[in-house]
């Protein structure tokens, strides 16, 4: 399939779309399913090792494996106010969209949550004034204001690329979606995610031999982060938290209390309710207030403690379809926080003799 988008038009394939107003695209067809393969890879313990079989299972599929049949694409032109933007990624229920530049006929970059978040905490000044920028920028001129000097090219993969090599992307750049772009047609396929990856291989656990380090526990494999934990508490401000999420550059804020419990968790999805509720020229409202507006049922937090195994964390993580799992000790007060990089790293890289977390 050929994409091209001039004059604010783009087609994807046989299909066309004009940007108008808007200047979105919105691929939406059906449902989103997975299809299911034969493994590709014969997996003999004779062979070689149990311990290397899910990095051997990542190098034998294509990221073209994990796209689904049937998913929804949005796709944002530069050109389009900022405001817009985050009210359609509130609309379409995505957390991220490609930005195509139509003078150089590329995607240039990922605008995300996190932009959002850089916004209010940059212009952000109290709830009299407001914010000028969120309002007025188009996406261009918040990118030139932003990355200044620093325009790097945008991070992508082939469709042909293995899996494996997805995984190390994502983990090496540090970044939470990885857009698949077909590298002929110029066409943006799809939207890696770690928690993607996960489910894909958990689809398949049981048809293959199981790794000794599964039945091992987080802390005999040293999984998870458990110093200099970022945390807030219930009545802090939302800015506040903001300016946490910035500078320390996390997903996620476990809530505590005052006797150390983990009582909530406020990740960086929960400030696009922000967007949602236009509630963003108040953030001197505390955490607990803004949770308050959660659009999706909250299960409460996910929690491990050390102790327990691998296996039992990766299926814990991937039926609750969460981020992270916050590590609590026997009183649930806060320990640490293991990732879904922290996972995959542990699954697939480290038999591969790759620290990319660190690299």
């Amino acid at each position: 399939a050929e994409s091209r988008a001039t004059r604010g038009v783009t087609t994807q394939g046989e299909r066309s779309v004009s940007f108008s107003h808007s200047a979105m695209l919105l691929m939406c067809v059906g449902l989103v399913y997975v299809r299911v393969f034969h493994l590709l890879v014969s997996f003999t313990a004779v062979e070689q090792s149990e311990s290397d079989i899910y990095m051997r299972f990542m190098k034998s599929h294509k990221c073209y494996d994990i796209v689904p049949t049937s998913s929804k694409l949005v796709v944002f032109d530069t050109t389009l106010q900022v405001k817009k933007a985050f009210f359609a990624l509130v609309a379409n229920g995505v957390r991220a969209a490609p930005l195509w530049e139509t003078k150089k006929q590329s995607f240039v970059g990922m605008l995300t949550i996190t932009d959002f978040i850089n916004i209010l905490h940059r212009y952000y000044k109290s709830p009299m004034v407001q914010i000028y920028e969120l309002e007025e920028h188009k996406i261009e001129t918040w990118r030139e204001l932003y990355l200044q000097e620093t325009f790097k090219p945008l991070v992508n993969i082939s469709p042909d690329a293995s899996i494996f090599d997805a995984v190390y992307s994502l983990i090496k750049n540090k970044i939470h979606r990885l857009p698949v772009i077909d590298p002929v047609s110029g066409n943006a396929l799809y939207i890696l995610t770690h928690k993607r990856i996960l489910k894909f291989l958990q689809l398949f656990v049981c048809e293959m031999p199981k790794p000794a380090f599964m039945k091992q526990t987080l802390e005999e494999l040293s999984i998870g982060t458990y110093s200099n934990i970022a945390f807030i508490h219930p009545n802090t401000p939302i800015i506040k938290a903001l300016s946490i999420f910035v500078e320390r550059r996390v997903s996620a804020l476990p809530v505590v209390d005052e006797s150390g419990k983990v009582v909530d968790i406020y990740s960086k999805f929960d400030v696009i309710n922000l967007a949602a509720e236009k509630m963003y020229n108040n953030l001197d409202i505390s955490v607990t207030q803004a949770l308050m507006h959660r659009s999706q049922y909250f299960e409460g937090v996910m929690k491990c403690n050390r102790f327990e195994t691998l296996e039992t964390i990766v299926d814990r993580i991937v039926k609750a379809e969460v981020h992270r799992l916050v590590v609590v000790d026997e009183n649930g007060s806060i320990m640490g926080i293991v990732s879904l990089s922290d996972i995959l790293q542990a699954l697939v890289l480290n038999p591969a003799g790759i620290n990319a977390q660190h690299s």
